[in-house]
């Protein structure tokens, strides 16, 4: 007999602790439904799913590295301007969720058309989500956004000779151009050969390379060196030979 009350009262106390004790986690789905919610909101610049997936305390860093508590990231949404429209779609979502914390990460295939003219863009973002309380909201999160390589312009191989030479950077570290009918190439010292596409006269990129090469031309119209830019900022090879 006391083995059976026993029984029953362990039973009954373990019930009652479940009960007490609901599941917390949240599934992979419904956080890229929210994250898809808050990104349909984007384009009519509609404030409400943000407020209410985001926390009162969040943090936000977009992809222009700014930083925007709830408050600026609210009067941050509005709606696109006359003549554009647009569309985001949620991607390629990977998550780690645990008891009361759940990390989305993600990529944004965006489509903005303005005044008929399609644009393509695309993002990855990085949502930490914490549960209080038991409700789910945004605590922290950040967007980068992919580079892409500028369109090419038209290519004029004749003018590559202008190019041609070894430019200088230190002693000993080199750059050296080259051409030929098809391509114009660039290779530092000890490095592997890159070709050099034209965006516009004097200006090229490297495919998959952020930044510009731009040749800079003295006085008197002739390239005399080299200029590597970097989020705006010049590094100057001088070219000392043809």
């Amino acid at each position: 007999m006391k083995r059976v009350v026993a029984s029953v009262l362990w039973v009954a106390v373990t019930a009652m602790g479940c009960k007490s004790s609901p599941r917390s986690g949240i599934a992979r789905d419904e956080l890229v439904r929210r994250t898809q919610e808050i990104m349909d909101a984007v384009a009519p610049g509609n404030p409400g799913p943000w407020k209410k997936y985001f926390a009162e305390d969040g943090m936000y860093f977009d992809e222009k590295g700014r930083f925007m508590d709830k408050a600026a990231l609210l009067k941050d949404v509005s709606p696109l301007p006359n003549g554009y429209s647009g569309s985001i779609k949620v991607v390629n979502a990977k998550s780690n969720v645990l008891q009361d914390t759940a990390v989305l990460s993600y990529d944004l295939d965006e489509t903005e058309v303005v005044f008929g003219q399609e644009l393509k863009a695309r993002y990855h973002g990085t949502d930490t989500w914490v549960r209080r309380d038991g409700q789910w909201q945004i605590v922290a999160g950040q967007m980068l956004r992919y580079y892409e390589d500028p369109a090419p312009g038209k290519a004029n191989s004749a003018a590559y000779k202008d190019y041609v030479g070894t430019y200088e950077l230190a002693s000993g570290i080199t750059r050296v151009v080259t051409a030929n009918q098809q391509e114009l190439t660039v290779q530092r010292s000890g490095r592997t050969r890159e070709t050099l596409v034209l965006e516009a006269p004097d200006i090229f990129f490297r495919k998959g390379v952020e930044g510009r090469i731009l040749f800079r031309r003295n006085e008197a119209g002739r390239v005399d060196a080299l200029i590597d830019r970097r989020n705006n900022e010049d590094i100057v090879w001088l070219r000392i030979r043809t």
